[in-house]
C-alpha cells in the first residue's frame, strides 16, 4: 500500500538483526553518557580516562548509526 515499488520488505530475520542493532546503538550511547557524568563508577578510574573512555563509546555509536543508516 505505502511500500515503494523498488524497494521490497525485509525478512523477519533482518528486521530482528536491524532492531538488535538500533538496541545496541542506543546502550553503547546511554553507557557513555553513564560512565562520564557517574562519579560514583564502580570501576576506580580517573577522570580524564572516564571521559575518553565515554566518549569513545558515543562515537562507536554515532559510527553504527551510520552503518545501520545504510
Amino acid at each position: 500500500m505505502f511500500f515503494n515499488k523498488d524497494e521490497e520488505q525485509k525478512s523477519p530475520a533482518k528486521r530482528f538483526l536491524f532492531i538488535l542493532g538500533l538496541i545496541f546503538l542506543v546502550l553503547y550511547f546511554v553507557l557513555g553518557i553513564i560512565i562520564i557524568f557517574w562519579k560514583g563508577f564502580p570501576i576506580a578510574l580517573s577522570q580524564n580516562y572516564r571521559i575518553a573512555f565515554g566518549v569513545l563509546l558515543i562515537v562507536y555509536s554515532i559510527i553504527r548509526f551510520f552503518r545501520i543508516k545504510q
